[in-house]
């Protein structure tokens, strides 16, 4: 049985689409990818050659985000047959391992079957102030600024039978695993110039769907309505606390003390609140992603 797989579902987002292939295509290889294209657009089909492509139709809906996460529950748990473990998230949000111990490739090897792992979210921020060169090469180098995201720790390495909820935020499964090696690296906000230009597609394709932030089953960030402007968004990173140690065990301790179901739906979930805080990463995670 191969080890891992590694599955999103795209329509093309081709900067972060490239991290996605760079990161996971390069690690686990390419015959371990499994790109959902959706739309069936050009820009995915050329940059995901070598992956396992699988083309839907891209007509707009006001339950887009619950169709999404229906078929990626499907296609994880038949790959779950072929493979140890599966990886499944969005295409901006990467699994990371610390450096300092070893690889996510070493890692997942060597990590039980049977079992569904959360690992702690971070979010890559794009400090204009002090960040002015491009994102070439890699992300992080250019960009080392992170701030704690338990809205994105999600229950994404998948190994055992499991239905994920809308978003990938809650699984039905009742225990918590979060290891302390593993990070979700969420990177939105990892380059202003991208930010801006990825906003633009997405509010346009929520216009398409005729209908608002409350009657569509989308995420609301999705609709220019909750926008925001674009420059005091990255600015206001600036005002976050910089904690000069980096340390995340607080945040998954905090994870592990909330950690109930989630009323009556089958669902479990733990606290996400915001956290006004920053942190610079270690010199070891440059070229990480």
């Amino acid at each position: 049985m191969q080890t891992v797989a590694a599955v999103t579902m795209v329509r093309d987002d081709a900067f972060f689409l490239n991290a996605w292939l760079k990161h996971y295509g390069e690690m686990f290889g390419r015959e371990n990818c499994y790109v959902i294209n959706h739309g069936r657009g050009d820009v995915v089909n050329d940059l995901a050659k070598g992956c396992n492509i699988i083309g839907i139709p891209g007509d707009p809906h006001k339950a887009f985000d619950m169709k999404r996460w229906a078929l990626l529950n499907g296609i994880v748990s038949g790959l779950r047959r072929y493979y140890r473990h599966v990886i499944v998230g969005d295409v901006d949000e990467l699994v990371i391992c610390d450096p300092a111990h070893g690889t996510l490739m070493g890692y997942l090897e060597e990590a039980p079957e049977g079992r569904v792992v959360t690992p702690v979210g971070m979010e890559i921020i794009h400090r204009i102030d002090k960040e002015p060169d491009p994102i070439t090469d890699h992300i992080i180098g250019p960009r080392r600024h992170v701030r704690p995201a338990l809205h994105y720790a999600k229950p994404c390495i998948v190994s055992a039978p499991v239905k994920l909820s809308r978003g990938g935020h809650f699984a039905k499964y009742k225990k918590l695993h979060v290891p302390e090696t593993l990070y979700v690296v969420h990177l939105k906000f990892c380059d202003f110039a991208e930010y801006s230009g990825v906003m633009d597609a997405r509010n346009a394709m929520t216009a398409d769907t005729g209908v608002g932030v409350k009657e569509a089953a989308i995420g609301g960030h999705w609709f220019s309505e909750a926008r925001g402007e674009d420059k005091a968004v990255f600015e206001a990173f600036a005002d976050l606390k910089l904690i000069e140690e980096f340390n995340f065990a607080r945040f998954r301790r905090k994870m592990q003390r909330t950690f109930r179901p989630r009323g009556e739906t089958g669902y479990y979930q733990f606290d996400r609140p915001d956290f006004s805080l920053q942190y610079i990463l270690p010199e070891r995670f440059i070229g990480v992603i």
